[in-house]
């Protein structure tokens, strides 16, 4: 008979070796996954937060007067700033016709900028205040088909960022960016 012995098996170098290799491996993926994971969530945030900040200037001009009197009489609010806050009842554009531009390039009073906290900023001049954050441009159309009773109003949110050639044309929407078009027509009152 022989006399048990105790077994002395472990690891070799080698095994160590592989097994680290492994995990370092794994450890660089997740890390890469976390990164991506971090940026596709800001990237969501911003522009669920462009969103919101388009739909409040939607509202916003939708709630102007257009409709008729009591008369029969088409009104229409072409006075009211909504460039400040809060609204002021002169001074401003309203409902009035924007032109072809006014989603392409900051045009006054169809342009307003908002700071981090989605206040809107006063801006004296054709700068973007320092503190800005968002662009928010709009544009105000009569519907070619009913130009007297329809109106699209169109609402662009971009962070303060060269947008390259998208503000031409067409004017694209980019990542991280809202867009939110609408028609109002006049109602009887």
């Amino acid at each position: 008979m022989r006399p048990a012995t105790a077994s002395a098996s472990g690891f070799s170098l080698i095994e160590v070796l592989v097994a680290t290799g492994l995990l370092a491996t794994a450890i660089v993926s997740l890390a890469q996954l976390f990164a991506l994971s971090t940026r596709t969530n800001l990237g969501s945030h911003n522009a669920t937060y462009a969103a919101v900040l388009a739909q409040q200037k939607v509202e916003e001009l939708r709630s102007l007067s257009w409709g008729f009197d009591s008369l029969g009489l088409p009104i229409s609010d072409n006075t009211t700033d909504t460039t400040v806050t809060p609204e002021t009842a002169i001074g401003g554009t309203g409902l009035a016709p924007s032109g072809d531009i006014a989603l392409q390039q900051n045009t006054a009073g169809y342009v307003d900028y908002i700071d981090q906290y989605g206040n809107k900023m006063c801006c004296s001049g054709a700068g973007v205040p320092a503190s800005a954050i968002y662009t928010r441009r709009w544009s105000i159309s009569p519907l070619p088909t009913n130009p007297n009773n329809t109106l699209i109003i169109q609402v662009l949110v971009t962070r303060n960022k060269a947008r390259g050639a998208s503000d031409l044309g067409a004017v694209g929407r980019l990542p991280e960016e809202a867009r939110l078009i609408t028609v109002k027509t006049r109602k009887a009152q």
